[in-house]
């Protein structure tokens, strides 16, 4: 029977048919061309397994731009990626002519006066560009943009599924693996529209994108070329990096990338919700007026036109009752933010979506060889859900620790720093 979830639902079909009637094998269908996805795809292709991937979005779509924090998972993004490829990394950094550090520090500061709490050691800790990680990871995989997926269907000799998209086209592959992110048409499919829904939870924060004249732009970086974190008695939590050094030589083309965070009710978030970019700006410098540098001067400095998104913090736990999908005898499973949307404030979410990938490639390099697919897809399952299922409950409490400043040294954040959990 088909079970409608929001325009999305699943249901079985007598026969599946190759979407060319071609006689080669069915490729893997990848659900979303993120930085998880397309890692995925490559690892795919360096096992020569044919995947394809589905965009919803057309080509060369501008979309807000942020840089994230790759350490523990970088041997598994290596592993993923073309032999000769690992040297290109550092084209995708925040700062190109600024390798990461070995051993560097991530210093985190009491907001009202700068003073330092903490000083976490990190080891080769990469600010990658979103952008261009995902530009790098485009080249030669097979993708189709404006493929928004709306239900699935399956063969009844469980040997390959259909995927049905928006503007009524389908592709039939031999797995299909969602991709899609932290508000994921697949895992709604899966679960229906309540199970599946992401999870708000109380705490929000507005990001800020700016440039700086060149005394400016020197004077915010003087504090860490890339990054430093901070917790405000009045239970703020903010975060400063550096986005993006276009031109190293010229401070003026260095873009920077900032937020402040807050406890959040629902109810405020929702009365809230119609605000212009303008109000968030303006609130967000209010809050700034009680900080330190660099963030007091980065909101004082910020001008009307600068980039503001505002968002609350959602999560949704894999190990939580109820959240467990039918993988259809292995035709069908999520990775990365699919599977395990986190918080951000410990920079653990790209990290663990690369190490999905990386063991999905694994484990389907195990089903050509032979492996019974439903018991290794199963098993795949069974460690990310354990993994990136801790890994969610340990991030939403660290954000509410981080936002309580009685308790933030019970944070793990402050007690691990950046390290993996396991």
């Amino acid at each position: 029977m088909a079970a409608a979830t929001n325009g999305a639902h699943i249901a079985h079909i007598a026969h599946a048919v190759n979407v060319n009637g071609a006689a080669d094998p069915l490729p893997v269908l990848v659900i979303g061309s993120g930085s998880t996805g397309l890692a995925f795809a490559h690892g795919l292709r360096k096992a020569a397994i044919r995947c394809i991937v589905f965009e919803k979005n057309p080509p060369r779509t501008r979309e807000r731009d942020w840089s994230m924090g790759l350490h523990w998972g970088a041997p598994v993004l290596r592993s993923l990626m073309p032999d000769d490829w690992w040297p290109r990394i550092q084209s995708v950094h925040a700062d190109p002519s600024e390798p990461p550090q070995d051993p560097d520090t991530l210093k985190f500061v009491q907001g009202d006066n700068g003073n330092t709490i903490a000083a976490f050691p990190i080891s080769n800790f990469y600010r990658l560009r979103r952008s261009k990680l995902r530009a790098l990871l485009s080249e030669h995989v097979d993708i189709r943009h404006e493929k928004r997926l709306v239900h699935v269907t399956f063969a009844d000799d469980a040997k390959s599924l259909t995927a049905h998209f928006s503007d009524g086209t389908s592709a039939t592959g031999s797995m299909l693996v969602a991709a899609d992110g932290a508000r994921s048409t697949t895992r709604r499919c899966l679960l229906g529209p309540d199970l599946g829904a992401i999870n708000k939870i109380p705490y929000c924060a507005t990001f800020v994108e700016s440039r700086y004249a060149k005394e400016q732009a020197l004077f915010l970086r003087s504090f860490h070329p890339l990054y430093l974190a901070t917790a405000h008695p009045d239970n703020y939590m903010g975060f400063f990096s550096t986005q993006s050094a276009e031109d190293p030589e010229d401070p003026t083309t260095w873009t920077f990338n900032f937020y402040i965070s807050w406890p959040s009710s629902l109810e405020e978030q929702e009365a809230t919700a119609h605000w212009t970019d303008a109000q968030r700006l303006a609130q967000q410098k209010e809050f700034a007026k009680k900080f330190c540098e660099p963030w007091k001067s980065a909101y004082e400095w910020a001008t009307e036109d600068a980039g503001v998104w505002y968002m609350g913090m959602t999560e949704w736990d894999p190990g939580h009752q109820g959240h467990r999908w039918d993988n259809h005898s292995g035709l069908i499973t999520m990775v990365g933010d699919a599977a395990h949307p986190m918080t951000y404030q410990r920079g653990q979410g790209l990290n663990h979506s690369l190490m999905d990938a990386g063991k999905l490639r694994d484990t389907l390099v195990k089903i050509r060889d032979g492996a019974d697919r439903s018991q290794a897809i199963t098993s795949f399952e069974d460690e990310m859900i354990q993994r990136a299922g801790d890994e969610v409950r340990s991030c939403t409490t660290n954000t509410a620790l981080l936002h309580d400043w009685e308790k933030v040294k019970h944070s793990p954040l402050y007690s691990k720093g950046m390290a993996k959990n396991h």
